[in-house]
């Protein structure tokens, strides 16, 4: 069943094509039609791939109470002993204090 969505893109597919037809009929067979011809082409290939496979739906936003705290005090710095310091311009040492 298409959504709401899905039937105002078609219905936009439509008008675009419409107005695409007038200007082939006022300025030819030039390029730039030929592009906009080509773009809308593409659209309705992809809006027909996504109605008939459509990607998972993304996780929607995060819930204030799905937010964990994370205070700003000083960290245990005996976890980060050995750890590599990639991206820092550092070789692969031993952390110090």
């Amino acid at each position: 069943m298409a959504t709401a969505e899905m039937k105002e893109l078609h219905r936009s597919i439509g008008v675009l094509r419409h107005h695409i037809v007038t200007l082939k009929a006022q300025y030819g067979d030039v390029d730039a039609v030929r592009r906009m011809t080509n773009d809308l082409d593409r659209l309705e290939i992809d809006l027909h791939d996504f109605e008939h496979a459509p990607p998972p739906v993304i996780r929607p936003p995060v819930n204030k109470d799905d937010v964990i705290y994370v205070p700003d005090s000083k960290s245990d710095e005996s976890a980060w002993l050995g750890a590599q310091d990639e991206g820092l311009g550092f070789h692969s040492r031993e952390r110090t204090k």
